[in-house]
């Protein structure tokens, strides 16, 4: 059964009793990379009979899953009954039903078309764990309430092998949505198929309640939908100087924070007595799949971070939600890559018009294709005098989402057929969303998923022709260990950036540092978590901020 033996088929959810519970249904957003690519909509019911976890969805690649009837049945005491699965992968029809009994799991069903029919022991206990979708994420949440640290859980992989799950560590943290702050725990865990181990980070509210389930190694979360939005988050980062703005758009306003430097950096900047009261100013740009204006990813706040470090160099620093987000009105579904530039010259018009910002000394920092979004800006916007791109893209966007394609694929270990069939698909809806033709054979929930104008821009993006078209000074910056935007990006957005003016471009390769601009040391998301504690590199901050001052150097006193 080719699609159940994936060595991605860890990933998906558990499915187990917990404490008895009222029935519940909830949606729950998947992200890969920070991009919706999925939704799960997960049912709880609890009674003296026992268990029921049942589930209906759909993922994107590299997932390509519809899940129409998914349940998974346990007994009193814990014990599996049933699993059924209704539903396709890759665009083949499966239907499978488990059933338990006396230590042995017998899986009949078709895929294709063609019987299916397997035997394995299982542990009277064993958690069931279906393949591509993340179900039961929901009883393994109510179950690690009453867990501790060091306490193993026995999963059954239909209908392949069983794996062992420990518990790691357990974290209190504390959680904002709005204006309002709760209570969760987060809980590190580790798979372990028996040739290596897969880290997962679920977070939950004290009593079982699923919030969030993070597989780093894969750049894929599973959040609860009322928390999927920018104003929740596991961590509140501020800097001392930051201060909460509301900035008008047309037929919106922006959300945004703006950060001051301190008396003692404006000095040291070249604004106060003897020289100019008005200050240089900087706008971060995220990428339209980061979190929040923070960038918050990992646990790094990486822009909040870099705001906090440039206003102690001088410079007013603006991080702000992206519209639909946030505190920022406008629609999200309709927007482009060209609508996002656009909210960049608003924020950058209504920065020339303030009497504390020097008009002149304004730039712009785009992360990740949050640089694309700096790059069209200043291209289009003479206000914008230096621009800097880091950890940027520079493939065009059909040829950077399929290379995005195969770098997840490689981290998933998948099998040659699996990554030829996910790579074919890609192929497929690229063409489809471009040409508006060959949508036949692709399911509608794929289609609702990618045809849309922002997927349209991101595709037809070309990075090379905006940032040739680039008059400011430009800092293309990339870090050297970068796994998921590898640093050749760096020299191709370079070379092109260079054809009209080789002198305005400064490239800069930054030693030990990852895609979350991070000291690290070998680059690889599986390493993120190691790394949650640690900040922005100081070469980034010293690369940026140093070029910003040179490039944008304070007037002279008259």
């Amino acid at each position: 059964m080719r699609v159940f033996y994936c060595t991605w088929a860890i990933l998906a959810a558990l499915a187990i009793p917990g404490v008895a519970q009222s029935p519940t249904d909830t949606g729950y957003v998947i992200f890969l990379r920070g991009v919706p690519i999925g939704q799960e909509d997960i049912s709880v019911r609890s009674g003296s009979e026992g268990t029921t976890v049942s589930s209906r969805g759909n993922a994107g690649p590299p997932f390509n899953t519809v899940s129409r009837n998914v349940e998974v049945r346990y007994a009193a005491d814990g014990s599996p009954r049933s699993f059924l699965f209704d539903g396709s992968i890759n665009g083949t029809e499966i239907s499978l039903r488990t059933t338990f009994s006396n230590g042995t799991a017998a899986t009949q069903g078709t895929e294709a078309g063609k019987t299916l029919t397997v035997t394995q022991p299982v542990s009277p206990r064993s958690v069931v764990l279906p393949s591509g979708m993340f179900v039961g994420f929901a009883g393994l949440s109510q179950r690690l309430a009453k867990a501790s640290v060091g306490e193993e859980f026995t999963i059954y992989v239909v209908p392949r092998m069983e794996i062992t799950a420990r518990v790691l560590n357990i974290t209190s943290e504390r959680m904002q949505r709005g204006t309002s702050l709760f209570d969760v725990r987060r809980y590190d865990l580790s798979f372990d198929d028996g040739t290596g181990e897969l880290p997962i980070q679920l977070t939950s509210l004290p009593d079982g309640d699923l919030v969030r389930v993070r597989i780093p190694s894969q750049a894929i979360d599973v959040v609860r939908g009322d928390v999927a939005g920018a104003t929740a988050r596991t961590e509140v980062y501020s800097n001392p100087g930051d201060q909460p703005v509301i900035i008008p758009a047309p037929g919106f306003n922006v959300g945004a924070t703006l950060t001051f430097p301190s008396a003692s950096a404006s000095s040291a900047a070249g604004s106060g007595a003897g020289a100019t009261d008005r200050k240089p100013a900087v706008i971060l740009v995220a990428s339209p799949d980061a979190p929040d204006r923070d960038t918050i990813a990992r646990g790094v706040p990486a822009l909040g971070q870099l705001a906090g470090a440039l206003a102690d160099a001088g410079f007013v620093a603006v991080r702000y939600d992206r519209r639909g987000s946030g505190q920022s009105g406008g629609r999200a579904e309709s927007a482009s890559l060209p609508d996002y530039a656009e909210d960049v010259r608003t924020i950058t018009r209504w920065l020339a018009d303030r009497k504390d910002i020097d008009p002149k000394r304004i730039a712009v920092i785009g992360h990740d294709t949050g640089a694309w979004i700096a790059l069209l800006a200043a291209s289009r916007d003479k206000r914008v005098a230096a621009t800097v791109s880091l950890a940027a893209p520079a493939l065009k966007g059909t040829d950077f989402v399929l290379e995005q394609q195969q770098l997840q694929l490689d981290r998933m270990k998948a099998p040659p057929a699996e990554r030829e069939a996910n790579i074919a698909l890609q192929r497929r809806i690229d063409s489809a969303v471009l040409t508006g033709k060959g949508w036949e054979g692709i399911a509608p929930e794929l289609r609702r998923r990618a045809d849309t104008l922002w997927f349209h821009s991101l595709l037809s993006f070309d990075p090379a022709k905006v940032a040739d078209a680039v008059d400011s000074p430009l800092l293309i910056a990339h870090g050297d260990i970068d796994r998921e935007i590898p640093m050749a990006h760096a020299g191709k957005l370079a070379n092109a950036a260079r054809k009209s003016d080789p002198d305005a471009v400064t490239l800069s390769i930054m030693r030990g540092v990852n895609h979350l601009l991070q000291p690290a040391s070998t680059g690889d998301v599986g390493e993120y978590p190691a790394l949650a504690g640690k900040g922005v590199s100081p070469d980034v901050i010293s690369t940026v901020i140093g070029w910003l001052q040179r490039t944008l150097p304070a007037p002279r006193p008259r």
